[in-house]
């Protein structure tokens, strides 16, 4: 059996200074990372971006870089950033459900991590 470090750092995760936030307890991240599913900036993002609300969709997904980083969750922390930058400069683009739909799917592998990693605690 896998143990949460490997499971963890197969995600693309950098398992020491992430846990280190967390004092080390496996247990409290894995608490912090149901919560993400319970934060409504997924939701946000994909109807701001819908409504082409630039204002609104940037701070869901600013919302979103800062849990994501401290969560060490760098794939999906990577395709936020990708977004955040041109919705702080309020550029209307035509590549943004794209890009929604790439946080998206790193969004679920990470409930595809959640659940792995269940299984281990």
């Amino acid at each position: 059996m896998r143990t949460f470090k490997e499971i963890f750092e197969e995600y693309g995760a950098d398992y020491q200074k992430t846990i280190a936030r967390f004092m080390g307890n496996e247990k409290m991240y894995m608490k912090f990372l149901g919560m993400l599913f319970q934060d409504p900036s997924m939701e946000k993002l994909g109807q701001a971006l819908k409504d082409k609300d630039y204002g609104e969709a940037f701070t869901a997904a600013h919302t979103l870089k800062g849990v994501t980083a401290n969560m060490g969750l760098t794939p999906l922390f990577d395709r936020v950033c990708a977004i955040v930058e041109p919705l702080r400069l309020g550029e209307a683009r035509e590549d943004y459900p794209d890009m929604y739909r790439e946080i998206e799917d790193e969004f679920h592998r990470v409930e595809g991590l959640r659940d792995e990693l269940s299984e281990v605690i």
